[in-house]
């Protein structure tokens, strides 16, 4: 998979500082010292940021913040809120940081450790009653620890479908469609990024407290942080506060082609309540700064007083799972880490040498990052409103070179090359894809016989019918596909190679999909889903649904 994609390469720290098993902490430098000042790393930052910007010319905004010394000393944004217009983005203007929330969540889980109210390696039954998983041994003996650190055994982005592009489902329907998702993997055998279980752990958090998850944010931690410009729901961000989101919506695929608005405000494009501990939060420089101090300062606030204890702070830094491994740093990876693993909320990794504890979020028309490195009390954010994952990946990884004085690796040519390289594949691909289906047989059976609900176990249904639309030579038959609880997935469905087709969604910001019917008693009994391009999100999680004929 290209590390072009955007949400997939934004939820790893970067192709620099991919990585693998746990090293010992002696291995980590933990202290360093720099003696140069705020003003010279600031005046570096900046200049990055701008030479980052000259090579990706499409991107619209990108704002950053950056802590020293447990203290911010850069908050600024640069560019434009929307393309084509000219009002600039701020230190104040709100962005969906997607999957940075999920380090919110664990502290506050943290909150409760402290209080004696959640222990980290309890069952989550004994929170949540009844809670199970499609593995009733699984349900049985997930932890609190499990849903924050990515280990259940579920495949990557399994279940993310539920609210994923924007749902018509509640929090609770959510829920209860967890114990019919499907698990993959082994439990506690390997990493696999997801969601679901962040949801399952801020229910936790909700049955504890009797508060819900986004009231206990904002009152908990936001309030207290005095970070009074961060919404813990998108749908609460302001649109004349946000920036807007923005990405490449094809010919012919999607992050090809030109760079469009995908809408006039976050929510349209990320309405995540139903999940929102994997990924509410918007927020600003600013803000996030804060945020970025208390992590750095162990729990510590500037009164004196404890967001979280010294201990649930390096709790949360600690690795639970191996995210992955390599040989370490080469001539063309400098930063490539040598071991990756994933904590509570963090992953935790080596960065030339130092110990860095990072996290990405992805959400459509939003990249972000956040990066500290404990030795140097140092840390930074990058939040920019478009799908440039080769972008983030520069502004991440030269920031932090610039912060640990060891810049001497140019990753806005690097990732301007990589995009090419990248980008000519994924057309390659898309040519493949459609000469298949200009060559494909037909479909056994004439197109009446797909028509029908088909059910799988925990999205619910999709409907199949025929469908006449248009006059004259714009008049088009065929058959019309819908997820009945995502509103954008509604399109053709055309016949593509045998019992294969594909859809053809009008809402060009979303995936297509391939369904391939099995045949049984002469009429189509069961189906399989795939996503159709090779750049595929992958929260669409097609690959996971198992439909049968109602």
């Amino acid at each position: 998979m290209s590390i072009r994609l955007s949400r997939r390469a934004a939820l790893i720290s970067s192709a620099a500082v991919s990585a693998g098993s746990a090293l010992p902490a002696t291995g980590w430098a933990q202290t360093a010292s720099d003696t140069r000042s705020d003003e010279e790393i600031v005046a570096a930052v900046d200049a990055w940021v701008k030479k980052a910007m000259a090579g990706f010319p499409d991107q619209p905004a990108v704002s950053v913040g950056v802590v020293r010394g447990g203290k911010p000393i850069l908050t600024r944004g640069y560019g434009v809120r929307k393309k084509g217009e000219a009002r600039r983005v701020d230190e104040h203007t709100l962005f969906a940081v997607a999957s940075n929330t999920k380090a919110m969540t664990a502290a506050a889980l943290a909150i409760l450790v402290d209080e004696g109210k959640v222990k980290w390696d309890e069952p989550v039954k004994t929170y949540l009653p009844g809670f199970t998983l499609s593995d009733p041994v699984i349900g049985e003996r997930i932890t609190v620890r499990d849903t924050l650190s990515h280990r259940a055994g579920f495949g990557l982005g399994a279940g993310d479908l539920l609210f994923w592009p924007n749902s018509d489902r509640t929090r609770e329907q959510v829920m209860a469609a967890v114990p019919f998702v499907p698990i993959e993997d082994g439990f506690r055998a390997n990493y696999h990024y997801c969601n679901l279980m962040f949801v399952v752990a801020g229910e936790v958090l909700a049955k504890v407290s009797g508060m819900a998850w986004e009231d206990f944010i904002q009152t908990r931690i936001l309030d207290r942080l005095g970070m009074s410009e961060t919404v813990p729901l998108a749908r609460l961000a302001d649109p004349a506060k946000s920036a807007l989101p923005h990405g490449r919506v094809g010919p012919p695929l999607r992050y090809q082609g030109a760079m469009t608005v995908l809408a006039e405000d976050i929510a349209s494009v990320w309405n995540w309540d139903s999940a929102a501990a994997a990924g509410g939060v918007c927020t600003t420089p600013v803000d996030w700064a804060k945020w970025i101090s208390v992590q750095l300062n162990g729990g510590l606030l500037p009164d004196g007083t404890r967001l979280f204890s010294e201990a649930a702070g390096r709790e949360m830094w600690k690795p639970n799972i191996i995210v992955s491994s390599s040989a370490g740093p080469t001539g063309a990876l400098p930063g490539r880490a040598i071991a990756s693993t994933y904590a509570l909320g963090w992953q935790v990794q080596d960065y030339r040498g130092e110990r860095m504890v990072t996290h990405g979020g992805g959400a459509p028309g939003f990249i972000s990052g956040t990066v500290l490195l404990p030795g140097r009390k140092t840390g930074f954010s990058v939040f920019t409103n478009a799908e440039e994952s080769l972008l983030l990946r520069a502004l991440r990884s030269g920031i932090a070179d610039i912060l640990m004085n060891k810049a001497d690796f140019d990753w806005v040519a690097d990732g301007v090359k990589t995009q090419g390289e990248n980008n000519a594949k994924s057309v390659a691909a898309a040519v493949e894809i459609n000469a298949k289906q200009a060559a494909g047989a037909a479909p056994s059976m004439p197109l009446d016989a797909y028509v029908g609900t088909w059910r799988d176990p925990w999205y619910g249904d999709i409907v199949i019918e025929q469908k006449t639309e248009g006059r004259g030579r714009n008049r088009k038959s065929g058959l019309w596909l819908a997820f009945a609880h995502t509103p954008a997935l509604k399109g053709w469905l055309e016949p593509y190679d045998g019992e294969t087709f594909r859809t053809r969604f009008p809402d060009k910001r979303e995936e297509d999909a391939f369904i391939t019917f099995s045949i049984a008693t002469a009429k189509p009994a069961t189906a399989t889903v795939k996503g159709v391009s090779p750049d595929i999100d992958f929260s669409y999680d097609y690959q996971d649904l198992r439909l049968t004929r109602v």
